[in-house]
């Protein structure tokens, strides 16, 4: 592209001349550079009304003085897939630091404007799912960008906090989700670094025989089930697990070597007295294949239901095997089949009803196909089979004896190992048995197989902005937290500083709750906990500060330093939030959650390291750093005060809750089947019972677990719904009067 397209003053301008753009691009960006007034020669950042005393202010590396952080210009709009130009690592990485450039005027002649000298501060309730700022951003050509230029311009800082972003989102950590081995590499580089910035160990001590160490492992019960081992051999060959075939989540343990048996459909009692059964046959010791979904049409759709499987419920299935004698089960997905899922599914989505005591797995259309023609008695391939089970005429049936398959599995409990990391920076004085936490989780949903689209399971889910931005941000603040320390005098009040990456907040805060229930710090010397969850994509200089009014009289310290950052910050009175801060907050520490927004890629594939703003970013940590440093130092004790009249969205995600837990996997109908009920919620108190299969909501078809939550957005508490339900195979309706959700953190 050959000019810039400006979208300053909201009107779209063209840059023609790319010799004046060139030639001013440094000036624009240091005229545009917020916080730092003086000459090039200051070498510290200017006191401002109401910040940390200036013994204790950070001071900048020599050099470094004219390196300040640009006014942020947020990335989304630069950073489209469509414009976004690969030829070269310069064109990327220009494109990616587009936004230092604040262009107005046409032809690039006029400055950029400067940024405020104070920000606004807005008092007001934030529901984090709806928070996104208007972006402001501009784009610049990439071709000619001086990307080393723009690098300089951004300061050491920014490229610190940019390399960690860079690094913790790279796919050799799998997406950070707790159990792989991407896990285990995110919490050691950050180990590696919490010691290199010359923090101590936070966990174990001699005093209890443990070794001092960075990491707080725990473990994270009734997860994902994993496969320890296993295998499936025909005749002597062996298939490829992954490939060939997959090990289900209701598998049990076992290995079995035995002849097969083919069982249609499986379906005890179907539409007009369908069986795919012969009376009580006796499957003792087989292994039995059979086919998922039911009887289908000509177009390979149920002949039953239309678009909606009626008959087609695993749990059933798996049931009637078991109780027939079956050794152990293999499933195939019928060929022709229309709107269903395809290829092999995922331990971790493919539990249905209890727990079996034998192997099950799923093989291949292909694989079960070329058994088939070896086993069956008249030679048949698998759609000849099908077909004859869709129009009724075979029942059950032995396969050749002189065929053996051997199917065996292990399967984990579905304890699924997480680890904390956190590092201490030691207080002094009269302060230095008081202490402030800052953290981030460091988590994410790993390859998308829970806390994303469904459709999107299997691709790597890099969490750039969620959250290796904000563990970057953790990093970045203990360095200069360190750096100030030791600058400061000796004789200096300071309280002591820990700073946590949390594990698995991504499924349900937990490692931020097992640290407040296993605390290594005494509850009443904790004064306060700052969290940085999603600050990588500040748009229109606009950030969200949640936890407000979670301490008596917090704004009074806290505007000054609002008021400082240039920023607009919408100050959100709860303590509560769907991140770490609320498990502080639910225990009585007081609390601030900053966040810069979500956007369209959270929780997606698309969340790379190149759509994040390290310009903003540095707003950000500015801000979290003065605020940590004035919080460190100031002798007053924080008063903590609850804020629960005002709370924003946890993780409940909906002011009313049914009180279900949705089984995995169920995809073969429409509907939500009920794993358990929780006592005393709306579902338990219209009777609702574990097994049932939710069909309708108030008349409307329910197509999963994610509709049925969306669903409940809509609703308040008081507010009566019908939902049709399916129960041994006869449907009944049933009035429920939902309930609030229970507050959780």
């Amino acid at each position: 592209m050959n000019g810039v397209a400006s979208r300053a003053n909201g009107k779209a301008q063209s840059i023609e001349s790319t010799a004046v753009r060139n030639a001013n691009l440094r000036a624009a960006t240091v005229t545009a550079a917020h916080g730092l007034r003086g000459t090039a020669s200051d070498s510290r950042w200017k006191a401002r009304s109401g910040a940390i005393p200036e013994p204790l202010l950070l001071k900048t590396k020599p050099g470094a003085a004219n390196r300040a952080p640009c006014a942020p210009v947020p990335k989304d709009l630069c950073m489209r897939s469509d414009t976004l130009r690969l030829d070269t690592l310069r064109v990327g990485l220009a494109v990616v630091f587009s936004s230092v450039l604040l262009l107005s005027g046409a032809a690039g002649a006029q400055e950029a404007p400067e940024s405020p000298e104070r920000g606004a501060i807005v008092r007001e309730a934030v529901n984090p799912y709806r928070f996104r700022p208007d972006d402001s951003a501009v784009r610049v050509d990439a071709a000619t960008t001086d990307v080393k230029g723009l690098f300089e311009d951004l300061g050491p800082d920014a490229i610190e906090w940019y390399q960690h972003v860079l690094t913790l989102s790279n796919p050799w950590f799998e997406g950070r989700a707790p159990g792989t081995e991407g896990h285990e590499r995110a919490a050691e580089y950050l180990a590696w670094w919490m010691q290199q910035i010359g923090l101590t160990p936070a966990f174990g001590s001699p005093s209890d025989g443990a070794d001092a160490s960075f990491l707080q492992p725990f473990n994270l019960t009734g997860k994902d089930r994993q496969v320890s081992s296993s295998s499936l051999t025909i005749d002597g060959k062996g298939l490829k697990l992954g490939k060939d075939y997959a090990v289900m989540g209701s598998s049990g343990p076992g290995a079995v070597t035995s002849t097969l048996a083919f069982a249609g459909y499986a379906i005890a009692a179907g539409e007009e007295g369908y069986t795919s059964f012969d009376g009580d046959d006796d499957l003792s010791g087989r292994v039995v294949l059979f086919m998922r979904y039911e009887p289908l049409d000509a177009e390979g759709k149920s002949k039953w239901g239309g678009h909606r499987w009626v008959w087609a419920n695993l749990a059933g299935k798996l049931q009637e095997l078991s109780k027939r004698g079956a050794a152990a089960i293999i499933m195939v997905t019928p060929p022709g089949v229309k709107e269903a899922k395809s290829g092999l599914e995922d331990l971790r989505r493919s539990r249905w009803g209890a727990q079996l005591e034998i192997p099950f797995v799923q093989i291949t259309t292909e694989q079960a196909d070329a058994l088939l023609r070896k086993a069956d008695p008249e030679g048949r391939d698998l759609l000849t089979l099908r077909t004859l089970c869709d129009e009724g005429k075979t029942k059950d049936f032995a396969l050749k004896n002189n065929v053996r398959v051997t199917v065996s599995a292990e399967v984990s409990d579905g304890t699924v190992p997480a680890t904390n990391v956190g590092g201490v920076l030691a207080g002094r004085g009269a302060l230095k048995d008081d202490w402030v936490v800052i953290g981030g989780h460091f988590d994410h949903v790993g390859y998308g197989y829970f806390g994303s689209d469904p459709a999107l399971s299997g691709q790597l889910h890099p969490g750039a902005d969620d959250n290796a931005s904000g563990t970057a941000g953790v990093l970045l603040v203990a360095r200069q937290m360190k750096e100030a320390y030791d600058a400061a005098p000796v004789d200096a009040d300071l309280r002591s500083v820990l700073f946590l990456a949390f594990s698995a907040e991504e499924s349900g805060l937990d490692g931020s709750k097992f640290f407040v229930k296993n605390p290594t710090i005494p509850a009443e010397r904790l004064n306060v906990m700052l969290n940085m969850d999603m600050i990588g994509r500040l748009r229109s200089d606009t950030l969200s500060v949640g936890g407000y009014d979670s301490a008596v009289d917090f704004g009074k310290m806290l505007d000054p330093l609002f008021a400082a950052s240039g920023m607009e910050i919408r100050a959100d009175p709860s303590g509560r939030g769907p991140s770490d801060h609320a498990s502080f907050y639910g225990v009585g520490v007081p609390v601030l959650f900053f966040f810069t927004g979500t956007h369209d890629v959270y929780h997606r594939p698309g969340d790379k390291g190149y759509t994040v703003n390290p310009a903003g970013a540095m707003k950000v940590v500015s801000l979290v750093r003065e605020v940590a440093m004035k919080l460190a130092s100031d002798p007053t004790r924080l008063t903590y005060k609850s804020t629960d009249g005002a709370a924003t969205p946890d993780r409940g995600y909906a002011g009313v809750r049914l009180g279900v837990r949705p089984g995995m996997g169920e995809e073969e109908e429409m509907g939500v089947l009920v794993e358990s009920v929780s006592a005393e919620t709306s579902a338990a108190e219209a009777g609702i019972q574990s097994g049932d299969l939710l069909v309708l909501w108030d008349g409307k078809e329910l197509t999963g677990a994610g509709d049925m939550m969306a669903r409940l957005r809509e609703h308040k508490p008081g507010d009566r719904v019908k939902i049709l339900l399916r129960r041994d195979g006869k449907e009944q309706e049933v009035l429920v009067t939902l309930k609030a959700s229970k507050p959780r953190g």
